[in-house]
């Protein structure tokens, strides 16, 4: 079973972020770039939030407000639920399935954030690791 900080070290290194008190049309434009679904929020140099496309869609759309109007802090999810670069990703799976996420910001034990992971990083690290072992088996079998 894979660690988070395994995974972080397969994905591009970059760490992405959004002042909390930038538009939410800045949020929404970083994430489109990026190809990302969620921004780590930052105010003072820390993770104070996150805001996702999720938060875009029921925070402002259906609220009828504009996104150059609003401020990101005003629709970020607080507090934000972090998890450690040692848990796994069945703990990761777990943590997202019980608290109806699907982004995980990783944050080192001292405090400084070393990245992010996604419902579609799990899934695929889980098949991954699925598929060795099922070719391991049939290496084991055949031989």
């Amino acid at each position: 079973m894979r660690t988070v900080a395994q995974l972080l070290q397969a994905k591009p290194n970059r760490i992405l972020t959004i002042a909390a008190d930038d538009s939410v049309l800045q949020a929404v434009q970083r994430m489109a770039e990026a190809h990302v679904g969620a921004l780590m929020v930052i105010r003072n140099g820390q993770l104070v939030g996150i805001v996702s496309e999720r938060d875009y869609s029921r925070k402002v759309i259906l609220k009828g407000r504009t996104s150059a109007s609003t401020l990101v802090h005003e629709i970020m999810s607080a507090p934000v639920i972090t998890v450690e670069p040692d848990k796994t990703t069945t703990h990761c799976m777990q943590v997202m399935t019980d608290m109806r996420i699907r982004h995980l910001p990783v944050v080192d034990e001292d405090g400084p954030v070393l990245g992010m992971v996604s419902i579609g990083d799990l899934v695929r690290a889980v098949i991954e690791d699925q598929q060795l072992q099922i070719e391991q088996l049939q290496h084991y079998i055949a031989g």
